[in-house]
């Protein structure tokens, strides 16, 4: 590739907007300022957000670094797109919104969920697909629609992305990335088509879907064309799944490597090339694209429940109350806490689970209530640690743990629990935006640089584990499970 040129990654998380530039390298050359956002709750288990106002964001995001490159006369060899996975809208035959944009969040399709395992084998359709047959995936989801808006559902030509939505806006037509489709629960993953067994289940067919195809777009639409002109011409990729972009750009590439990143949610992931998988049980498994997968667990709840504790208890300021966090000791509460507040995914993908709370005392003050909280997270991440390393015995006595996602690089004292939980060392990622950066890597290879295997991503602190502390948690994980069996395990 020409060393002069540039790849635009405009990254699109559960809670903000993002571009930047990279060089041929990887390196990151220009941050775009952040645009932040969030998905609407409601009581009923709702989690939507309108997608118009999601493509201004974008396109808000994408006039601060266009700005950039006229003015510093860059030129830009392509781009390339990381979206958050498994969220679905409708759009009319002109390419419309018929509804808002369901994410993954949004829990309401869980009888639906149920409905659909007494119809299918849902071991079955685990392995072909990689997804259980859960409300953060789209059978369930698309199955609650037809039901829950009934008009809206009639009015749908196609159900799509975000990021083919955006992708009908720039250039009057969409397809759908084969990672992106691997989050569905709709692709069969060895196969690389739509998955008819599942389909067949639905009131969706195939033609409502987009083509699945890895081939970059060409050619913005005259009106984004005028307003982008230094982007008009040049190709923009299919969006690519956040999760398996920030193992990407953390450097999780390899059997030797597991991602551990606590966003909005959380995650802990193996990413690795082949040709063909065989699904783990309790785990999920999609593509990152077509020649590679990544496999899991993923947590409904990570930095959006420590922002729940700040929203909803007298915490002190940030800086103050990392210190009490640090100085605690573990386990000292006295509190058996599941972290479910947004409902469960991995390890037991119970639909109806709630956050619950046991040992409260007129005692208990707000930062032990924070500390219990990140406590059960790392908990339910060790619980995901010995799935992983169950299913992929290769390399598991020295793999190595690289923690990513602003939940981990902002607070040292929740990195030294999850390391004491977890019982092996945490080493932090020294890359601030591990999804942008991993799609850049993606986009790069893609038009012709380095394999992602290839580039090296830099490190940082490294967390020892506390023995002794982690002797501690091993029965305070003994309780958690304990409490899940009675108040949230599947039925």
């Amino acid at each position: 590739m020409d060393s002069s040129k540039h790849i635009l990654a405009v990254d699109v998380g559960s809670s903000s907007v993002r571009c930047s530039l990279y060089d041929v390298s990887g390196e990151l050359v220009e941050r775009g300022g952040g645009f932040s956002h969030g998905f609407v709750a409601t009581r009923d288990g709702g989690s939507t957000m309108d997608a118009d106002e999601l493509c201004d964001q974008i396109f808000e995001a994408l006039d601060e670094i266009h700005a950039r490159i006229v003015k510093d006369a860059r030129t830009i060899a392509g781009v390339g797109f990381t979206t958050f996975w498994h969220s679905i809208l409708g759009v009319d035959r002109r390419g419309h919104p018929t509804t808002p944009l369901f994410t993954w969040a949004d829990s309401r399709a869980a009888e639906a969920g149920s409905e659909l395992r007494e119809r299918l084998d849902e071991a079955a359709v685990h392995r072909r697909t990689g997804c259980v047959l859960h409300s953060s995936y789209l059978p369930a989801k698309l199955l609650w629609l037809s039901r829950s808006y009934p008009q809206a559902f009639d009015k749908t030509e196609r159900w799509v992305s975000p990021g083919e939505y955006l992708n009908l806006q720039l250039f009057g037509e969409a397809t759908v990335g084969t990672s992106m489709a691997s989050g569905t629960g709709l692709l069969d993953q060895n196969r690389k088509v739509w998955d008819r067994e599942v389909l067949a289940a639905l009131p969706v067919g195939e033609e409502q879907l987009s083509p699945i195809s890895d081939e970059p777009s060409r050619g913005l639409r005259t009106e984004w064309g005028r307003r982008w002109p230094a982007l008009a011409d040049v190709p923009w990729f299919p969006a690519v799944g956040d999760g398996a972009c920030s193992n990407i750009g953390s450097g999780c590439t390899r059997w030797d490597r597991l991602a551990l990143m606590v966003g909005t949610s959380g995650a802990m992931r193996v990413l690795w090339k082949a040709d063909a998988v065989e699904v783990p049980e309790q785990l999920w498994c999609y593509r990152s694209d077509a020649g590679r997968f990544v496999a899991g667990g993923a947590l409904s709840n990570g930095g959006n429940l420590v922002e729940w504790m700040r929203k909803t208890t007298r915490l002190p300021d940030p800086e103050a109350t990392e210190k009490l966090l640090a100085a605690m000791e573990p386990d000292a509460h006295g509190l058996t806490f599941l972290p479910l507040l947004a409902g469960e995914r991995a390890p037991g993908w119970a639909d109806g689970a709630n956050g619950t709370i046991a040992g409260l005392s007129m005692a208990t003050e707000p930062v032990e209530i924070l500390r219990a909280a990140m406590e059960a997270v790392a908990l339910r991440f060790a619980l995901i640690a010995c799935i992983v390393d169950e299913a992929f015995p290769e390399g598991s006595e020295e793999r190595e743990v690289i923690a990513t996602g602003g939940g981990l690089l902002h607070s040292p004292a929740w990195t030294r629990i999850m390391a004491d939980a977890l019982g092996r060392p945490v080493t932090t990622s020294a890359v601030p935006e591990a999804s942008s950066r991993g799609v850049a890597l993606l986009t790069l290879e893609a038009l012709g640089g380095p394999g992602i295997e290839d580039v090296e991503a830099p490190l940082d602190e490294t967390y020892e584990p506390d023995l002794s502390r982690h002797a501690v948690y091993k029965e305070a994980l003994v309780r958690q499970r304990v409490l899940y069996e009675t108040v949230a395990r599947r039925g």
